[in-house]
Formats: structure tokens, C-alpha cells, sequence
């Protein structure tokens, strides 16, 4: 299984920024896509994921301001970040779980690289 990010980087306060998501490695499309983000010396937590059939979950911080989408499906996501702050800063991961190779079934979670969101004037 490979994670594909991009997107990310500077934005002032009050700006958006998208991110995108692409998982390969699975003969189907992947349960869970999404992302979670971790701050310097705190835990990693869960910012948005959307289920295969378009199932969306948000981090309670992101509600309102962050979409998640996905073609139904497909094993590619992306995330549009609005109205940003500066506790949006942070290192966003992207992730997948669940999927299917030669037949078998395999659970995960799998990660990709870490991409920087700065959220600073």
C-alpha cells in the first residue's frame, strides 16, 4: 500500500488550503481514506475520513470549516481546509484502512508522509 499527499504549506489566518489524498495498493477501493494531524508535543488526532460509500467523520475542531470528499469508490480524497487559524498548525497525515489484495482482507491503518500546514500571519 502506497500514500500519495499533497498540497499543504503557508496560509495566513483566515485562508483556505486543500489537500489531496491518493492510496494505492488495494485490488478494491479502500474502507477509510483521510487525515489526522499532530502538533508539536501532542498526540496524533483524527481531522476527517470518509468511507468508501461517502461516509464522512470530522474532528470536533474542523466542524464547519473542513470537507472531506471522495468520488464513491475511488481510493483518492481530498480535503478543503477553510477559515484556518493558527491551532490549525501542524503536520497532516494522510491515511487509509481496510483493503482487499488477491482476495484476502487487510485491515491497516497505513500512512503516508507527513505534509506541513503553517497557519501564520
Amino acid at each position: 500500500v502506497q500514500l500519495q499527499a499533497s498540497g499543504g504549506g503557508p496560509v495566513q489566518p483566515g485562508g483556505s488550503l486543500s489537500l489531496s489524498c491518493a492510496a494505492s495498493g488495494s485490488d478494491s477501493a479502500f474502507n477509510f481514506i483521510g487525515w489526522y494531524r499532530q502538533e508539536k508535543g501532542k498526540e496524533r488526532e483524527v481531522v476527517a475520513t470518509i468511507s468508501r460509500i461517502g461516509s464522512r467523520h470530522y474532528g470536533d475542531s474542523v466542524k464547519g470549516r473542513f470537507l472531506i470528499s471522495r468520488e464513491i469508490g475511488e481510493n483518492t480524497a481530498f480535503l478543503q481546509m477553510n477559515a484556518l487559524t493558527p491551532e490549525d498548525t501542524a503536520v497532516y497525515y494522510c491515511y487509509a484502512e481496510g483493503s482487499t489484495r488477491d482476495g484476502t482482507f487487510y485491515n491497516g491503518p497505513w500512512w503516508g508522509q507527513g505534509t506541513l500546514v503553517t497557519v501564520s500571519s
